[in-house]
């Protein structure tokens, strides 16, 4: 038998700090540069009762773990239930049974940081939020270990929402940090430009976003979301989390590419490319740079490994027992 470590979603909450996670994070998308292998998430959709069974999976042999999320969402409930298995990248085998419910918004807050610590302007101070919900917040808290920003504008369209965010990040962070009343105000003059949202059409109009500033788009991850606009993906050095999604269900970039203003080759890279050195990053201050972030088992994989490693050092969590094949598949 082997014996696997699981942790539950209460154990792993406040486990590491934004600042680490983002540490995590980078770990795994240079590993997936060099040597890794991912592949885009495969969705089952089901009619009735309406729901979906999703999960992606990468291998990371320099972090050394391999795995990723199975999680369903919607159906009778209507809620999300994560599980995470996390396995040995050398041996094969499993080391840890996750719930990974918690730590989503900070993994994903994470690839959302690196990606601004990679192509945003060194120099940024000002930052748009658009969005106020829990994946808004999980990129906040990370993005904001990567740049001093002095300014924080936040816009989503419940103004109480907006206003609760804005005021709890105003007393987190040393920003100043507002709630505006549209995507315009928030977006204008932006060093950095974070979406975070359900949307079905662009958030925000091409003309407000500035030369020079840097989009971390989050809400791109099928052909009926569209966050930014055919233009502002025309117009930017545009670098998905995988070359592969971008083709199957970035809703912006494919949109883009249906109207004719930007063709396969507009992909300039991977973000594991660029944190692997593979691929240049920002090449000048004009340059508008967008990030396009659906999720992968990369920072899935990463963040797993370092809250497996700390929960062990912590004596957290219980073990289970699982069989081997070499020990179960019998036939009997």
């Amino acid at each position: 038998m082997t014996d696997v470590l699981f942790l539950r979603s209460d154990e792993l909450a406040g486990l590491a700090t934004p600042a680490e996670y983002v540490e995590w994070v980078h770990a795994g998308y240079e590993s997936h540069g060099l040597t890794g292998t991912a592949e885009p998430r495969t969705k089952l959709v089901n009619g009735d009762p309406p729901g979906m069974c999703t999960g992606y999976l990468a291998i990371l042999p320099e972090v050394g773990g391999m795995g990723g999320y199975t999680y369903a969402a919607g159906f009778g409930d209507g809620d999300v239930h994560f599980a995470l298995p996390l396995f040995d990248a050398e041996s094969g085998r499993m080391l840890a049974l996750l719930d990974g419910a918690s730590m989503n918004p900070f993994k994903t807050g994470a690839t959302g940081a690196l990606a601004v610590d990679e192509l945003a302007r060194e120099d940024a101070s000002t930052c748009a939020v658009v969005g106020s919900g829990a994946q808004a917040r999980g990129q906040l808290k990370a993005t904001a270990t990567v740049r001093d920003f002095e300014e924080i504008r936040v816009f989503s369209p419940t103004p109480e929402n907006r206003e609760s965010f804005a005021a709890d990040f105003d007393d987190r962070l040393a920003a100043d940090v507002t709630a505006v009343g549209s995507a315009s105000a928030a977006v204008s003059g932006a060093d950095v430009v974070i979406t975070a949202t359900k949307a079905s059409d662009p958030v925000f109009d091409d003309d407000d976003l500035a030369d020079g500033a840097h989009v971390t788009a989050m809400g791109q991850y099928d052909r009926g979301k569209q966050e930014v606009s055919a233009e502002t993906v025309a117009r930017s050095t545009y670098v998905p989390d995988l070359r592969a999604r971008a083709f199957q269900d970035a809703g912006a970039f494919l949109a883009a590419r249906d109207a004719g203003v930007v063709d396969d080759d507009h992909i300039y890279a991977e973000l594991g490319e660029v944190v692997a050195g593979s691929a240049v990053g920002r090449t000048s201050d004009e340059e508008v740079t967008l990030f396009d972030s659906g999720g992968t088992g990369i920072e899935t994989v990463a963040a797993a490994w370092g809250l497996y490693e700390r929960a062990k050092e912590r004596g957290l969590g219980e073990t289970i027992e699982f069989a081997p094949g070499s020990e179960a598949l019998t036939g009997e």
